[in-house]
């Protein structure tokens, strides 16, 4: 059943994937590819607000 949420399993595994690649980009001293802080915070922004509307439409439907 697909609900749209991540599990935490894939959050997990995506989380140490990253790690891994960070510590390899490390080790052969690459710069990191990962957008400025301001870049994460706007990704943040449209990942809440790509699931906010559905959840306001959600509340407010009416029965």
């Amino acid at each position: 059943m697909q609900t749209g949420m991540p599990t935490i399993g894939g959050v997990t595994l995506a989380f140490f994937t990253g790690l891994a690649v960070g510590v390899v980009f490390s080790l052969v001293k690459l710069p990191s590819p990962v957008p400025p802080f301001l870049g994460l915070i706007g990704l943040i922004g449209m990942f809440l607000g790509q699931r906010l509307l559905p959840l306001l439409a959600h509340l407010f439907a009416r029965p």
